[in-house]
């Protein structure tokens, strides 16, 4: 019987930090879209040269949460949030240009992300199956996506960017997956910023990926209305 209670509390103490890693992380993943929200609006008259210097102030800061997050959580939670608003200010002008022609692109994408966010998140969370493999070739499907893109700028291909944008859509619904697998199996309080990263830079990518699919097909609206 003392057994069976000391399993039963182990259980549910497995349980409680698993509730709070949930909470914690949700909490970061919230907190720095906000802070992107406020890098955007700040950066929105930003040059291109600009952005690119805050691109690469958010990766140098996501580097270096793998070597704070051991150290010291409220360093990692810092340099979260500093990823947030960087790539806020990154995207600033691209945001703006959007919001010019039409805002309700942006509104589009903004809903449709929070949409598909919460569908693969919750088949994730929810899943026993274990998506390792499934998130490793996402890795490399990812890696093929960017040599894609970069083949892209210099050849026309029709429907290209549309072909570019579904897949990247494809592929960040199976780690989106795994990124939410991960968060449901982790009991390391530690680990929330770091997951919550993944999580923001999951968003954000299929944020980008509607707003092309939503401008391309506004513009073909307007062509043929005219």
């Amino acid at each position: 019987m003392n057994e069976s209670m000391t399993y039963g509390g182990y259980g549910t103490a497995e349980r409680d930090r698993t509730h709070t890693l949930f909470a914690q992380t949700m909490g970061y993943v919230a907190v720095t879209t906000g802070f992107f929200a406020l890098g955007a609006y700040l950066g929105r008259n930003l040059s291109h040269g600009w952005a690119f210097v805050w691109y690469i102030v958010a990766f140098v800061c996501l580097i270096a949460m793998n070597f704070a997050v051991r150290r010291s959580a409220a360093l990692s939670v810092v340099l979260l949030l500093i990823v947030g608003l960087g790539l806020g200010l990154a995207l600033a002008p691209t945001l703006a240009y959007y919001a010019s022609m039409n805002p309700q692109v942006l509104w589009q994408a903004g809903g449709a992300t929070a949409l598909f966010i919460a569908g693969f998140g919750a088949a994730g969370y929810a899943t026993r199956r274990d998506l390792s493999a499934i998130a490793r070739l996402c890795f490399w499907a990812l890696v093929a996506l960017i040599v894609f893109g970069i083949v892209l700028i210099f050849v026309r291909i029709p429907h290209g960017y549309l072909i570019y944008s579904v897949l990247g859509l494809v592929i960040f619904a199976g780690l989106t997956m795994f990124d939410f697998q991960r968060l449901r199996r982790s009991t390391d309080l530690a680990s929330a910023p770091l997951i919550a990263a993944s999580i923001f830079l999951d968003a954000l990518n299929v944020f980008l990926f509607f707003l092309r699919i939503f401008s391309r097909s506004d513009n073909l609206r307007r062509s043929v209305s005219r």
